[in-house]
């Protein structure tokens, strides 16, 4: 096998923590839906998307050929709110190569994944990190990681210099967390970033949306909803002038309490107001605004009596991971209520 051929996903945990907070939900309150899935490249380019097309469909092949192993499972099954049930469904599923397929129309590179959605959601990550990474090898890969290690030096260096500047403060903390899984250049370098953040910036890094690397580096998995699963519920019976009310009900029910940060940006911020009242201001933590301006989306967020104290926020505050072991680590829960849950994933 060339490194051209070597597999890019080599886990099924190497994907975002809301997939599965999702997956599980879905899989819980509407197990029936059919889904369609389409890749669309926002801009052109060179070379084209379409050359990859015989590359990609290797990957896919690899992708459909992998499972879930015990330890990954016992890695999501340690998080408190990833119920057993989801994990057996786990045990017993692998990705349907029938349900995706891939071709070249020009130099547009068209990607469909259809089927049930319960089958066909988790492709998303994968799909686009195995899309990025083959577009980068096409080009020279030790230039690219000098070019990179010397940007994220900078960015490290700016953090550093502010806080020593005194411009980060307890009304003006920085956190920070990765979400870089779809975009990354490679997995080898993400991972480089991830440890080079958490070990230079510990104060203020505070986790990946990686459910692989964070059981790798010990740091704490992050992630609630995306926008696939408010508007899934577009399509499930419900008046479709309800259907954020019924995502978010549906989220309450699962969770109970946990991963309580509401998505804002579906269909605007004004029609999410007129659906999250005092109901849903007392059930979740906080919100995640996804686009336009995040002050002008925390103004917006007042408590029903009137008050001027803004009821937004951007994430929970978990601990960090500490190791304790080569297998075994200890993952703090974000709610001071509970005791520390073990994170058992193998390296």
């Amino acid at each position: 096998m060339t490194s051209s051929d070597a597999p890019i996903i080599t886990s099924l945990l190497d994907t975002d923590l809301y997939k599965f907070t999702m997956w599980q939900s879905l899989l819980h309150a509407h197990p029936a839906n059919q889904a369609e899935y389409r890749f669309d490249s926002r801009s052109p380019t060179t070379p084209p998307l379409a050359t990859l097309l015989d590359a990609l469909n290797h990957q896919l092949d690899l992708l459909c050929s992998l499972r879930f192993s015990e330890d990954e499972l016992a890695c999501l099954g340690s998080l408190r709110y990833i119920k057993s049930d989801f994990i057996d469904f786990l045990r017993l599923f692998h990705f349907q190569r029938p349900f995706i397929r891939a071709e070249a129309d020009g130099d547009t590179l068209r990607i469909v994944a259809r089927g049930p959605q319960v089958h066909v959601m988790a492709f998303e990550v994968f799909v686009l990190a195995i899309v990025s990474e083959l577009h980068f090898r096409r080009f020279d890969g030790d230039a690219a990681l000098v070019a990179g290690r010397a940007h994220l030096a900078e960015k490290i260096a700016q953090v550093k210099m502010a806080a020593a500047e005194g411009r980060f403060d307890r009304r003006h903390p920085l956190e920070f967390s990765d979400f870089g899984t779809r975009r990354r250049h490679s997995l080898a370098w993400h991972e480089e970033v991830v440890r080079a953040l958490q070990r230079e910036l510990p104060d203020w890094f505070k986790g990946t949306s990686n459910v692989r690397l964070a059981a790798r580096c010990g740091l704490v998995p992050i992630g609630t909803m995306a926008h696939e699963y408010l508007q899934t519920f577009q399509a499930t019976g419900v008046q479709l002038r309800h259907f954020q009310k019924a995502a978010l009900e549906a989220w309450v029910q699962e969770f109970r309490g946990d991963l309580g940060i509401a998505l804002t940006d579906v269909v605007g911020m004004d029609a999410f107001l007129r659906d999250f009242d005092l109901y849903f201001a007392k059930l979740f933590d906080g919100i995640r605004h996804d686009s336009g301006r995040t002050t002008r989306s925390c103004a917006s967020m007042r408590t029903p009596s009137g008050s001027s104290s803004p009821t937004a926020s951007t994430s929970r505050r978990p601990s960090r991971c500490t190791g304790t072991s080569p297998i075994a680590r200890r993952w703090a829960s974000a709610s001071a209520r509970t005791s520390p849950t073990t994170w058992g994933c193998s390296r």
